[in-house]
């Protein structure tokens, strides 16, 4: 069903899955403890893990663990890229719900995206637990209708509040004892050596 941006706010803060527009492609979300329902809607192997999705960078931090010098370089690049379509894939604290990353709960994927209605959702929210929105193996879907079709259990952002994405994931990158790594090019160029 098509839900107000309060409506899909109260159904994710209830524990229900919900799906959104962000600057990439639409996401398919919910609480970091009910990721289950991820998972499970979209026929997701438990080894491939969600992404920790929030407003600001300061909602995300405390789920990450690393030295001073480590956070303060993850910060400085994250500053230049945030709000953007880039993912950070970083050692997780114990704060981290294992749901996210069930697998291998020793790293969390992070991002801020750059989209106004999403950010919105996520002030009220609070981080969520995010992937695209479609079935494991199947093109993300980006219209809003088809999600609502595919996903008959989430509660979906109405189409005339939304804001459209470009169409392609975000890039990934992971940090590595001997830097960054880049794991998934995406839309936005990644010349990070340091």
């Amino acid at each position: 069903m098509f839900a107000t941006l309060d409506a899909l706010a109260e159904a994710a803060i209830a524990g229900r899955l919900i799906s959104f527009p962000t600057d990439t492609v639409p996401a398919l979300a919910a609480r970091s403890d009910r990721a289950e329902l991820v998972f499970a809607a979209k026929r997701r192997d438990r080894s491939k893990p969600l992404i920790l999705m929030g407003a600001n960078p300061s909602d995300l931090w405390t789920f990450v663990k690393g030295t001073d010098t480590d956070l303060d370089n993850w910060k400085a690049i994250a500053d230049r890229y945030w709000p953007g379509a880039i993912t950070f894939v970083l050692p997780a604290s114990d704060r981290l719900p294992k749901e996210i990353n069930p697998i291998d709960p020793t790293t969390v994927g992070l991002r801020i995206p750059d989209c106004t209605i999403a950010r919105q959702l996520l002030e009220i929210t609070g981080p969520l637990a995010t992937t695209s929105a479609n079935l494991s193996g199947e093109p993300p879907l980006e219209n809003l209708a088809e999600i609502r079709d595919r996903f008959p259990e989430a509660m979906v952002l109405a189409p005339e509040l939304a804001e459209p994405g470009s169409g392609q994931p975000s890039t990934v990158v992971k940090w590595t004892e001997t830097g960054w790594k880049l794991l998934r090019q995406g839309g936005v160029l990644w010349h990070e050596t340091i």
